[in-house]
């Protein structure tokens, strides 16, 4: 399973590495994603959540 937030939605995005001679390969920038126990349908679950969502206050932990 890739990680994702499983609130917002937010995963890894792709795109190029550019240099001075305008060189280009492709590379990864992952999101700030943190694997915390939050309340999932009533119960406590270990998900990744993003920096943000925890931020502000879109899930609460246990």
């Amino acid at each position: 399973m890739a990680r994702k937030c499983v609130i917002t939605g937010k995963k890894a995005s792709f795109g190029n590495s550019r240099s001075h001679a305008m060189n280009s390969n492709r590379r990864s920038w992952g999101a700030n994603l943190q694997k915390v126990r939050i309340l999932v349908n009533g119960k406590p679950k270990r998900v990744y959540v993003s920096a943000r969502a925890l931020k502000s206050g879109k899930v609460e932990r246990v």
